[in-house]
């Protein structure tokens, strides 16, 4: 798995953790919700400014959107 798909991943999982819409996320980031969107399909990459403002509102560490968990460190 590459890094914009566990970005993907992780972000869809920690969006949906805090019950918040794409809408609901990408307005509190100040971000397009078609932005949002891209990032959770992994069609971009996300820039550090993207990862900050996301991670402000799901109450993260920003590492925690590029985190690794044990079932896919496992099968690398």
């Amino acid at each position: 798995m590459d890094i914009r798909q566990l970005f993907a991943r992780n972000l869809r999982a920690a969006r949906e953790v805090k019950g918040l819409s794409q809408e609901a996320l990408a307005y509190e980031a100040g971000l397009d919700r078609t932005y949002i969107s891209s990032l959770e399909r992994g069609r971009y990459y996300a820039s550090l400014k993207a990862i900050e403002r996301i991670a402000r509102v799901l109450e993260l560490d920003p590492a925690e959107l590029l985190r690794k968990d044990e079932a896919s460190a496992r099968s690398q």
